[in-house]
């Protein structure tokens, strides 16, 4: 099983408020309408980043998370590159993502503890 980790910076013009609203109401529903992502991901979670001080810690960078697993890296390739995906879903993130300053990793899980 392969985990695709999208870390989430929102556009500039949104608050913080305003992406989850987003991410949680509009994107995750038009995600998973297409075919493709019915027939390639197994599990979908999102993540949102809550206002929390941790002492000797940095401030939150990121908005949120995007977690999708797939069987294999062919499927995420060809989730992501379905020409619906482009044209429905590729513009609504930039619609509310600063996609440039996403950060994403293609991993495998070791659960360590359950």
């Amino acid at each position: 099983m392969i985990k695709f980790t999208v870390l989430l910076i929102r556009a500039p013009s949104l608050s913080h408020a305003e992406f989850v609203e987003h991410h949680k109401g509009v994107h995750a529903g038009l995600f998973m309408s297409l075919p493709v992502v019915k027939a390639t991901v197994r599990r979908y979670v999102q993540q949102h980043a809550i206002p929390a001080e941790l002492p000797g810690m940095p401030p939150v960078k990121y908005d949120g998370i995007t977690e999708l697993w797939f069987a294999d890296v062919d499927a995420l390739a060809r989730c992501f590159s379905d020409p619906e995906y482009m044209a429905r879903v590729r513009p609504d993130e930039a619609s509310f993502l600063d996609l440039h300053a996403c950060e994403f990793v293609v991993s495998r899980e070791n659960v360590v503890a359950d």
